[in-house]
């Protein structure tokens, strides 16, 4: 198990911070460079032309490394073992192919709006739809529900499913809506992903285990190598195409593992930022016009209350520790 996690993290680190390298110039070179909203911070100018979609290296990186690692299983006969972690990646990367149509129509249209919302939407869904089949055909789910901390499971039926694509393009969204400043998407899901290395290394009611520990290897080496030239002052964006493959790991990952709701918890930031939006349009509607945060997502929220992107990485990074480490109990 040590090798099947150090291994493929240092590999996809290395192969991220090696393909970044070229691709910031080569995408500054095509003016491939972030589009920044009027109505945003105004501070946040002076990013405008930053390349984007940088999540291209870590999606590259990731898929060399799984594919990689699944030759290296098969030699030994074990390869049966990482399918769940393919299936995974292979969602991953289905929402980076949505994301990389939203990017490229963004730089196209040369403004910060791609697809529409309804467009994006039912791609997500279609995608989480096939992904859904394919765990189902595999035998990676079935239609039980397990509830975190009571510790049982409610057989729902055809309603598993539903709820199941609720919450596939529910938490693909929120992750996208996280990535809203420097380094703050690649630190909190580094931290998720270090949480689902630790829970398929150390306890004993993850499923698929192996799988599991590769997809947060591929998590930590891919938000890590990243974070390289991604830290504030960010040298390159990750982009829908990046944000939305990280939200598809994170929550296909919670899937493989037997335990869908459990990021919910590990992933508390990507909620709070999701519900911050869905509270400010509700009560924006409801009051004709007033907000309930200075602006949303959340991040943009202590950005006007004063706070500088290095203190909101850290604090939040910070909170999604502490509610990973809440979410062990409910493993």
């Amino acid at each position: 198990m040590p090798a099947l996690i150090i291994i493929p993290m240092v590999l996809t680190f290395v192969l991220t911070v090696c393909i970044l390298r070229p691709l910031i110039p080569f995408l500054k070179s095509k003016k491939m460079g972030q589009k920044i909203l009027e109505i945003g911070p105004r501070w946040h100018k002076n990013k405008e032309g930053t390349p984007m979609m940088g999540g291209l290296a870590f999606i590259a990186a990731s898929v060399a490394v799984l594919f990689a690692s699944l030759i290296f299983m098969a030699l030994t006969s074990e390869m049966t073992t990482l399918l769940p972690a393919a299936l995974v990646v292979g969602y991953g990367v289905l929402n980076a192919l949505i994301g990389f149509i939203d990017d490229s129509a963004k730089l196209r249209k040369k403004q910060n709006e791609g697809l529409t919302a309804r467009q994006k939407y039912l791609l997500q869904l279609a995608a989480a739809a096939l992904f859904l089949i394919l765990l189902h055909l595999t035998d990676v789910i079935s239609t039980e529900l397990y509830i975190p901390f009571v510790g049982v499971s409610w057989d729902l039926g055809v309603f598993y499913y539903i709820i199941a694509l609720l919450l596939l393009t529910g938490i693909v969204n929120s992750v996208n809506l996280t990535d809203g400043i420097d380094g703050l998407s690649s630190s909190v899901t580094l931290v998720v992903g270090i949480f689902f290395t630790a829970a398929a290394f150390l306890s004993g009611n993850v499923e698929n285990s192996n799988a599991v520990a590769l997809i947060g290897a591929l998590l930590i080496g891919g938000t890590l190598g990243f974070l390289v030239y991604n830290f504030y002052p960010a040298r390159i964006f990750m982009g829908d195409t990046g944000s939305l493959f990280l939200g598809g790991m994170v929550v296909g990952c919670a899937f493989v593992a037997g335990n869908p709701l459990i990021i919910v918890i590990c992933g508390i930031i990507y909620i709070c930022e999701a519900a911050s939006v869905i509270l400010q349009v509700g009560y924006f509607k409801l009051t004709h016009g007033k907000r309930l945060f200075k602006m949303a997502p959340i991040h943009h929220h202590f950005e006007k209350c004063g706070w500088n992107e290095i203190r909101i990485v850290a604090v939040f990074s910070a909170v999604t520790a502490v509610f990973c480490a809440a979410a062990w109990f409910g493993l």
